[in-house]
């Protein structure tokens, strides 16, 4: 028999650090708030992600909240990028102490939700059997949580392992004297394959498209850093407020076109030479002028050929088919050297696509690779899909999915017209994966509780993006990524990685802080775009 609880202000799917943080602020406004989350623990992306080598792209003394200054005083990193068992071990440590885990119920997926406009409640249901019934309902499933493996003719047969970077099993995969193979070469494809290849008998890397990477150099933080780091917390949180992704990086001044062959080359070699995202911030028109753009991306291509010692294999993993990062650029360590060893093959699927699995391994071509553990590092069907997932009915008795058929439309990435009540943290039409994905949380779960504080005040019981509203935000959206080079990758960014699914570039390119103040436009002005009742 399904249980029901009528006593929840606020519910919140899923217990990532978006989760968190809405869990810990909503209650201390006075909220009724509890979370559903489907794993057995916090962590969210952290949690599922357990694959050798998962670490974040973000540096970690910038991958953390800002919400509690004794909280930034008492953790301390200890690497440049964390990874992931350091990362769950933080999410669980916030959990444990502002005492959220008696706010979340664990293994517990969601299947639908429908709104009741005579009630302006939400019914939220689980796949226990649980009928849950909330005032408001706030999505916390991050950008990147519905995995996605490729329909391959024979799978089913396969008599090996199988794994998926996203859904790793928390028992591990030893792949200790395995024959392994890896299909993907995006971001975890690129941080797994050299850890597999360490204790892999052979290894097998199956690549449709090839991605930029460049070097994380990734270290121990230093003492000096860590002093820095605690005594500039103000810093951070103005940081936070006026800068495009969130955290500091020095601004470039000039076009790349300006600096002569050799001083733009010099630049290149200082910004590999230091690891990270920053080569490109290098120049200021990387991501608008294609001629730019393309100095870095063959500057790259260069690394890949003086790096991979055979040419065959040097230029399968060369991209050439779309401006470096307008897919997500790669952070690595050690991937292209490892292509240099004797048991390691790339495959390239362009060339040789694979025609079936068989029990024994997978055909390319009509040869046979032999193989007993798969990994799938094919990615997510991103931003959209953990939400038109969650089974969400509007107040037309619509699925969201069928809402957004035609692309994803909302009112500032938080908020969907014919679904009263119903908050998105980082959804299509905010910056999230584009930014340090913190500090969008921070700032869509603050902006909520304002949204939700000026409710109460009122009375009101309801609060519904207008569909004109929604529309010209939406436009805007696309407005500003068409001034850039993003549209012209196939990347997840647009969806082009899901079959079928409609090409629209959905985060927000003008920034965190022109995102900010969006918002609070629109917060100042009444919550123009809303309809309240």
């Amino acid at each position: 028999m399904a249980e029901t609880c009528d006593n929840h202000d606020v519910v919140v799917i899923g217990a990532g650090f978006a989760g968190l943080y809405a869990l810990h602020k909503l209650r201390g406004l006075g909220y009724d708030v509890h979370a559903v989350e489907a794993g057995s623990g916090v962590g969210g992306t952290w949690y599922w992600n357990r694959y050798p080598g998962a670490r974040c792209d973000v540096d970690s003394i910038d991958y953390c909240y800002l919400f509690s200054p004794e909280l930034h005083a008492e953790w301390t990193w200890t690497e440049r990028y964390a990874g992931q068992p350091e990362i769950l071990r933080y999410a669980e440590h916030v959990a444990e102490r502002f005492d959220l885990l008696p706010l979340i119920t664990f293994d517990t997926r969601v299947t639908g939700a429908d709104f009741d406009s005579s009630t302006d409640r939400w019914t939220v249901r689980t796949d226990r059997g649980d009928e849950i019934r909330c005032r408001f309902l706030i999505t916390a499933v991050g950008c990147l949580s519905a995995v996605r493996t490729p329909s391959l003719p024979g799978l089913d047969r396969f008599a090996g392992r199988i794994a998926h970077t996203g859904r790793w099993p928390r028992d591990g995969v030893d792949f200790t004297g395995a024959r392994a193979g890896v299909v993907g070469t995006g971001s975890s494809g690129i941080q797994l394959i050299p850890r597999i290849a360490e204790s892999a008998d052979h290894l097998t890397v199956f690549q449709r498209t090839p991605h930029y990477s460049v070097p994380a150099r990734n270290r121990p933080l230093s003492g000096r850093e860590l002093r820095s780091a605690q005594q500039s917390y103000a810093d951070a949180v103005q940081q936070a407020l006026s800068t495009s992704g969130g955290y500091y990086m020095p601004p470039p001044d000039r076009s790349a076109l300006a600096d002569p062959p050799d001083a733009r080359s010099a630049r290149y070699e200082r910004k590999w030479a230091s690891g990270g995202m920053e080569i490109l911030s290098t120049y200021n028109d990387l991501l608008l002028d294609p001629v730019a753009n393309d100095t870095l991306a063959e500057f790259v291509r260069d690394k890949i050929r003086q790096i991979v010692t055979d040419p065959e294999t040097a230029a399968a993993l060369q991209p050439t088919s779309y401006p470096i990062g307008t897919k997500r650029i790669c952070l690595d360590t050690d991937y292209y050297a490892t292509y240099n060893r004797l048991d390691v093959t790339l495959v390239d699927l362009r060339v040789t696509p694979i025609e079936q699995v068989v029990e024994t391994g997978v055909v390319t071509a009509g040869r046979l690779h032999e193989l007993d553990v798969l990994v799938f590092a094919t990615g997510y069907d991103a931003i959209t899909g953990p939400l038109t997932g969650l089974g969400l009915r509007g107040t037309d008795g619509r699925a969201l999915a069928e809402h957004w058929a035609d692309g994803p439309q909302t009112l500032l990435g938080v908020a969907v017209a014919g679904f009263p009540n119903l908050f998105t943290i980082t959804g299509p039409g905010s910056p999230s994966v584009l930014t340090n994905v913190i500090r969008s949380i921070e700032q869509h779960v603050d902006w909520i509780a304002d949204c939700l504080e000026y409710l109460r005040v009122r009375g009101a019981t309801r609060i519904e993006a207008e569909t004109q509203a929604q529309e010209e935000w939406t436009a805007q959206v696309t407005y500003f990524a068409d001034f850039t080079l993003y549209p012209r990758a196939d990347s997840w960014y647009l969806g082009a990685n899901i079959e079928g699914k409609p090409r629209q570039f959905m985060p927000y390119v003008a920034g965190l802080h022109t995102f900010r103040r969006a918002c609070d436009e629109v917060a100042g002005a009444g919550y123009r775009g809303f309809r309240l009742g």
